[in-house]
């Protein structure tokens, strides 16, 4: 720590909570790093303030954290650049990006979520915007910025076609608190970051209408079974969602009040409208739209996921959760594994 590792900086795009939080972890584990943000008032109050005042007050920039103040100055010369907005800016922000890659720079995200329009994956929507022969690289996995902010031991999974690439991003994140694991099942880690959250906002949605215990964890048991179905059905490897990007970022999302999912679904549950709801928590609630991208993949697919069709149905149909609750209890009895 201190000095750095790679001579060539990192380019964080995206001064959030998770893309200050990646920034610091790169930071700290000894790569210069440079966090670039679509807000140029943002931008110069984090280059004055040196740290994330509005999200993560209590993590301190380190030394060889950089506050770009443009894209170009953000991304020119980077060994690669890791893209972390939600998923509503993530085609957008890859076009601004591509005109300012160079030929072989490469592109990793930690954005979550089907894209809510055409129901691609992260991936999908990068070759349509950068082409198919740039390398790729996604992060996932359980983890809350404000604990990696903190320095508090984490892991997560780092997944790429280029095992090369995942192993690189993988030794640039990792220190004696923060462990990051690699897999080349790009997809699965994908849909694991991407349904987690709409079952999240079902389990705060359970928990808001004190429908027990048994009842969250059947919901999470039950929705890891719907995302593992969904995800092979996409091209996944199912024990993908038996690790840190499938059940370890579900259980966490689903239990956690720092979740924004599950707060969702509390203050749903406590009857709150929506709009009221998201402008309470002030941050991006991903569930809430990725509830409707789902539906849309699901049919699409013809995979059956009656508990995210029931959140869905709950969010989008004027739907009682304690009625799509007992629907779902009523169901004809199955194998548990199908």
């Amino acid at each position: 720590m201190g000095e750095a590792a790679n001579t060539a900086p990192i380019a964080v795009l995206g001064s959030g909570s998770w893309g200050t939080a990646l920034a610091i972890q790169f930071a700290r584990a000894g790569s210069p790093v440079r966090l670039w943000g679509r807000d140029p008032a943002q931008q110069a109050a984090l280059a004055r303030d040196r740290r994330n005042q509005r999200y993560l007050p209590d993590a301190p920039f380190p030394p060889l954290l950089e506050v770009a103040a443009d894209l170009w100055q953000a991304v020119h010369g980077a060994a690669y650049v890791l893209v972390a907005v939600p998923s509503h800016g993530f085609r957008e922000t890859l076009a601004a990006v591509a005109p300012h890659l160079l030929a072989g720079q490469r592109i990793a995200w930690a954005t979550k979520g089907f894209e809510i329009d055409t129901g691609l994956l992260p991936h999908q929507v990068a070759q349509q915007v950068l082409g198919e022969n740039i390398g790729i690289a996604v992060l996932s996995g359980p983890t809350f910025a404000s604990e990696v902010g903190q320095g508090l031991p984490t892991a997560i999974s780092v997944a790429s076609p280029d095992p090369h690439f995942a192993s690189t991003i993988a030794q640039d994140l990792s220190s004696p608190n923060f462990r990051a694991y690699i897999s080349s099942d790009y997809i699965g880690v994908e849909v694991g970051g991407a349904v987690k959250n709409v079952l999240a906002v079902g389990a705060g949605l359970s928990d808001g209408l004190h429908f027990g215990a048994n009842t969250r964890m059947a919901l999470i048991t039950r929705g890891l079974n719907e995302l593992m179905r969904l995800g092979v059905a996409l091209g996944a490897r199912q024990e993908t969602f038996m690790g840190l990007a499938g059940f370890g970022d579900l259980v966490l999302t689903c239990t956690d009040n720092q979740s924004r999912n599950r707060r969702f679904g509390l203050l749903l549950a406590g009857g709150r409208t929506p709009e009221a709801a998201m402008q309470e928590i002030g941050q991006v609630v991903e569930g809430y739209q990725a509830a409707r991208a789902l539906h849309t993949v699901a049919a699409r697919l013809d995979v059956e996921m009656p508990i995210c069709s029931g959140i869905y149905r709950i969010l989008y149909e004027g739907g009682n959760a304690g009625d799509v609750v007992r629907g779902l209890m009523s169901r004809p009895i199955k194998a548990e594994f199908d």
